[in-house]
């Protein structure tokens, strides 16, 4: 008997699979999805359920400040490892997404406000190995495609998942939740991602060895020069760390005490999802009209802006301009910022990538921790002056 598979179904398959992947866009919404639950899961799950936490759990907003910076330091922790310890993308995203589901679901429990800090940091430094490997991934696998707008599809995930946690959380409050129940559904919501996903993050056989890689970035660490430009950009980078950590921690909480007994504040969180999700998807076309610098410049003032609007207004038109404009800007920074310094730093960036990256994981640790108890104007104002500030300079400087 003839065992061999017919000419037209041995065609069949690989033809398919060419055109389920040929344009990109099915492993590039798998770097989406799993940027949702690293970004809108395990690093701002935090911030929709803080409102219900305050109410059923005995927390504070100082206590939530420390909650927040926890998992801030855990993302500085995540981003500082993923630079010493050699790992494929694949086996780094796998982990990361189980590390975040069980810690998320771990959060469930009623607990002492040090193990909560505790799962709140592991989540932290998932979520950087996740988001530093998913980046690396897409280089690998979307670059044979020929479409920038692939990794604009792959960084929507971020606001993509603080959208559906958002709504979640919503959902939850209008059903008279609790903030256990809400941790439960997260971590329940980042399982399933993540089984989905599964797959499409098989590690390869074909391995840079860790030596090498180690040997290269030495290169690179060696090559680098400081200059006046190069501290610039670090420093502004940490001030944006600084400046939009405050509304992404505590936005809901502003809008709940300017919204005494309705539930509409629930909304903001989404918006400011749905803002960094759409204003993902136009960096590329904004890049090739402004140029890196100039639009990262732009974004500071229109930030700095939106945190003051809570500030000198009350209600919700007020919480909402704050949640369109941080939330339409944080990520277009983060993109024009990272391109603008490999820009600068040519093919010696990643001393100066990871100086940047470090300069706004300790802004937004510190952001947190300067909100009083039930005060946040004094922190958006010294927020919005710093960015001010900060894109003035970036303003000055000549290319």
């Amino acid at each position: 008997m003839n065992s061999s598979p017919s000419p037209r179904s041995s065609a069949s398959l690989p033809e398919s699979r060419t055109a389920s992947s040929a344009s990109g866009i099915v492993p590039a919404l798998a770097g989406l999805a799993a940027l949702a639950v690293a970004m809108g899961i395990g690093r701002f799950a935090f911030t929709p359920v803080l409102p219900m936490m305050l109410q059923d759990a005995g927390l504070g907003i100082a206590a939530g400040g420390w909650l927040a910076s926890a998992n801030y330091v855990g993302y500085l922790l995540g981003a500082l490892s993923a630079m010493r310890i050699r790992l494929r993308p694949e086996t780094a995203i796998r982990a990361g997404l189980l590390t975040i589901g069980i810690s998320t679901l771990a959060m469930a429990a009623h607990l002492p406000i040090a193990a909560w800090a505790a799962l709140r940091l592991v989540a932290g430094i998932a979520s950087a190995w996740v988001l530093i490997s998913v980046s690396a991934w897409c280089m690998e696998n979307l670059s044979r495609y020929q479409r920038p707008f692939l990794n604009s599809v792959v960084f929507a995930g971020v606001g993509t998942g603080i959208a559906a946690a958002g709504l979640l959380c919503l959902a939850l409050m209008q059903a008279h939740a609790t903030s256990p129940a809400a941790w439960l559904c997260l971590g329940v919501l980042s399982a399933g991602v993540t089984l989905l996903v599964w797959r499409f993050f098989r590690p390869h056989a074909h391995e840079v060895s860790g030596k090498a890689q180690a040997n290269a970035a030495a290169g690179e660490a060696a090559a680098f020069r400081w200059n006046a430009r190069a501290v610039r950009l670090v420093l502004c980078y940490g001030v944006f760390g600084f400046g939009y950590i405050i509304p992404a921690t505590f936005i809901p909480v502003m809008a709940k005490q300017a919204l005494q007994g309705s539930n509409a504040f629930g909304w903001s969180w989404p918006v400011f999802g749905l803002a960094a999700a759409l204003s993902t998807l136009c960096v590329a076309a904004l890049v090739s009209r402004m140029g890196n610098r100039r639009l990262w410049t732009v974004c500071h003032f229109i930030m700095a802006a939106g945190i003051l609007a809570p500030v000198l207004w009350t209600g919700l038109p007020a919480i909402f301009a704050a949640a369109l404009c941080v939330g339409g800007t944080f990520m277009v920074i983060t993109l024009a910022a990272l391109q603008e310094a490999k820009r600068s730093a040519g093919r010696n960036a990643t001393v100066l990538l990871a100086a940047m990256t470090s300069a706004f994981a300790a802004g937004q640790i510190i952001g947190p921790l300067t909100v009083g108890a039930g005060s946040f104007s004094g922190g958006l104002i010294v927020a919005a002056v710093l960015l001010a500030a900060s894109g003035a300079a970036l303003a000055m400087e000549r290319d």
